[in-house]
């Protein structure tokens, strides 16, 4: 696996400083890959470190886990243990860098939100999508999510020909259906948002953030059909964690089936958090392969 990395750098395909990176959590023959946004679109300075990617080229190729961190999130220092049974279970791992600061929670809310209803939901729009204006943070549409994950697959697909990242394109394109969501906090609501209007092959929901339309009201888009049938979504919180109640109103209002709503109750370690524990806790390895699936 040295080998192929040092040809790869040899060849000038991935620069020494952005990709090709060894990880001890991912052994050989596990192939881990980092990648600057700035890498895939020149325009991109905000949010500029690098992509993690991880999969093993030795398992038949299955579907694309996107998953996106939540506020303060760095993509390199994600749930690796969550990753690493994810492959796994058949998938190859995109954890995304993209903004996810401010936190959507500290602008929707008093007097931006008695002002704009929909505050959170064009937030979420313009972080996404970045086709839509919205005043209240300066991200750039080339900073969107969608975009990222579109230049990143097709950065791939050129340079990583083992990996097969086409096969997550269509037209140049994201293949949503080819593509599970996951994501923490702010990022469980960003995979949720995006799961209402793409058909994509499962969307789970770590403690997915809580937006609001008014004062102790969630926000209308929760309760907005879904494209992505209700079977294939997931969502999960620590019973401990202090928006827990609201969390589960979210789900609920996503009409997600009470069977695939997991209410964890693990004891937290001292210093760390209850609300990003359900993506930490290797105890949780057996909730997490139900809650994945079969990737292939």
């Amino acid at each position: 696996m040295k080998h192929y990395f040092l040809l790869l750098i040899f060849l000038g395909l991935f620069p020494t400083n952005s990709i090709a990176q060894e990880d001890t959590l991912f052994p050989s023959p596990n192939i881990v890959l980092n990648v600057k946004p700035s890498k895939t679109d020149s325009r991109i300075k905000n949010a500029d470190t690098p992509h993690f990617i991880a999969y093993n080229p030795t398992i038949k190729q299955g579907k694309l886990l996107l998953f996106l961190p939540g506020t303060n999130g760095i993509a390199l220092k994600g749930p690796k243990q969550l990753f690493y049974t994810a492959i796994q279970q058949g998938y190859s791992v995109i954890n995304l860098s993209y903004i996810n600061t401010p936190a959507i929670a500290r602008i929707c809310k008093e007097g931006n939100l008695v002002q704009n209803s929909n505050c959170a939901e064009e937030f979420r729009n313009r972080r996404v999508y970045g086709d839509t204006i919205f005043s209240l943070i300066d991200d750039k549409p080339y900073d969107a999510i969608v975009n990222r994950l579109t230049k990143l697959l097709i950065y791939l697909s050129k340079n990583d020909k083992e990996g097969n990242w086409g096969s997550y394109l269509e037209n140049g394109k994201p293949k949503w259906q080819e593509i599970a969501l996951a994501g923490q906090s702010q990022g469980g609501g960003m995979s949720a948002f995006i799961a209402k209007t793409h058909l994509v092959a499962r969307v789970i929901d770590f403690s997915g953030g809580w937006d609001y339309s008014a004062k102790n009201k969630i926000a209308d888009w929760y309760s907005k059909s879904s494209v992505t049938p209700i079977g294939r979504w997931y969502g999960t919180y620590h019973v401990r964690e202090p928006m827990a109640a609201t969390i589960l109103k979210t789900y609920k209002a996503m009409n997600i089936p009470d069977k695939n709503i997991y209410a964890l109750d693990l004891e937290v370690p001292v210093g760390k958090r209850a609300h990003s524990n359900g993506v930490r806790n290797i105890g949780y390895a057996n909730e997490w392969i139900e809650l994945l699936g079969k990737g292939n």
